[in-house]
């Protein structure tokens, strides 16, 4: 009778784990559904796809859609395709990562390892800031930019994601480095090391693991970015998402779905990237600085 009851239980928990894996197989399937529909109208010919023909795989495989939409489509006034506008994004993304990331690690260090009257409060008003709706700061940024006269350059878009995400990277390096022994930078004190020196040898080397969190959350939001880049770039100077947005909107005659589809995918390549070859160190980094010891 045990022995029965035993081979009961074991067949129930077997069929439990195959309905779990069934049903998380179904949520998978739903969720990559729309880059399915993406991938294979893509590589389409326009006709197969105004055929009705939009879920199934291509008849005619052509890599033409997404030639054009990078070099040829026609996006502002010269039909330019997406390529100039990618490498305004990067040359957008790739200081302000750098700059917001450095910033959020030393204030990071002077929030915990350089305690002062008041610091709390400003760490408190730096996470408060976080929770601010980007809409919010759209007229007082606008502003500010005009003053400093980088309104409409990718310089301005620099400043603005850096005062937008260096609120977030000092979350990430303050509680990264709450936890971090202070009897290290103490030691370092006493043997004469000065603020940099102790930020740059003894806390930069083991901050590999949230820095690679800051990046990632960092690069994801500057470069997805949408309203800002609408809002503080212009012309030739718009973002890789605006121009995405204007080879959609701007389209005259048949809309050319494959172009469009596989500039979305064009637009969505570099945080895909990034997620496939660091993804794995972004919940790690979290991680690092949670236990103390």
């Amino acid at each position: 009778m045990a022995v029965a009851t035993q081979d009961t239980a074991i067949r129930t928990g077997r069929f439990a784990r195959a309905l779990i894996y069934l049903v998380l197989l179904l949520f998978v399937l739903f969720y990559m559904l729309p880059l399915y529909v993406m991938l294979v109208n893509s590589v389409k010919p326009l006709s197969e796809i105004t055929g009705g023909g939009m879920m199934a795989l291509p008849q005619v495989w052509t890599l033409e859609p997404w030639a054009k939409a990078w070099s040829t489509a026609q996006i502002g006034v010269q039909p330019t395709g997406l390529r100039p506008y990618f490498w305004n994004s990067i040359s957008m993304v790739v200081p302000a990562v750098a700059i917001s990331t450095v910033l959020g690690a030393l204030n990071g260090y002077v929030l915990t390892k350089w305690r002062f009257r008041g610091d709390t409060i400003l760490f408190g008003l730096m996470l408060f800031a976080c929770f601010i709706p980007f809409q919010i700061v759209l007229i007082p940024m606008a502003a500010v930019l005009g003053f400093l006269g980088l309104s409409g350059s990718t310089a301005g878009l620099v400043l603005v994601h850096v005062v937008y995400g260096v609120g977030f990277s000092t979350l990430y390096f303050r509680n990264y480095y709450a936890v971090f022994p202070t009897e290290l930078v103490r030691a370092a004190q006493i043997d004469g090391a000065g603020f940099f020196q102790i930020f740059w040898r003894i806390l930069v080397p083991s901050s590999g693991p949230i820095a690679v969190v800051c990046i990632i959350w960092q690069f994801t939001n500057i470069w997805n970015d949408f309203l800002f880049g609408a809002s503080f770039a212009s012309g030739d100077g718009a973002p890789m998402t605006v121009a995405l947005n204007n080879l959609v909107q701007s389209s005259t005659g048949v809309k050319e779905y494959n172009v469009h589809f596989a500039g979305a995918i064009l637009a969505a390549l570099p945080t895909l990237l990034v997620y496939i070859v660091a993804g794995r160190y972004f919940v790690r980094g979290l991680m690092a600085g949670s236990v103390k010891g």
